[in-house]
């Protein structure tokens, strides 16, 4: 059974930093692009980071330099660390496979607020 459990979430002030993990069980793991996700309340899920296969990354335009994305295949997890946190970074955070999506797991809740 396809399993995508995200945690790490919380409430932070503005400027500080949290560590979300991944955890995938039942789908193929190491031979994908695994990327992380947000969405927002009355907005579309965007596509946060990726990382590849060969552990090369990408960032949306807004995290470039806060945060970054790392996986470890032989636990099946991809980690995202985000530093610098903004308000604007409040949203529900989801990982999944960035071709063949599987079905979403229920995500974590980051809110930034003072």
């Amino acid at each position: 059974q396809v399993h995508l459990v995200e945690s790490g979430g919380g409430l932070v002030q503005p400027g500080g930093s949290l560590k979300l993990s991944c955890v995938a069980s039942g789908i193929q793991f190491s031979g994908y692009t695994m990327a992380w996700y947000r969405q927002a309340p009355g907005k579309q899920r965007e596509l946060v980071a990726e990382v590849t296969t060969g552990g090369s990354t990408n960032y949306g335009d807004s995290v470039k330099g806060r945060f970054t994305i790392f996986r470890d295949n032989g636990k099946m997890t991809v980690y995202l660390q985000m530093d610098n946190l903004r308000p604007e970074d409040t949203a529900v955070y989801y990982c999944n496979r960035r071709r063949l999506a599987v079905s979403w797991g229920q995500g974590t809740q980051v809110t930034v607020s003072s």
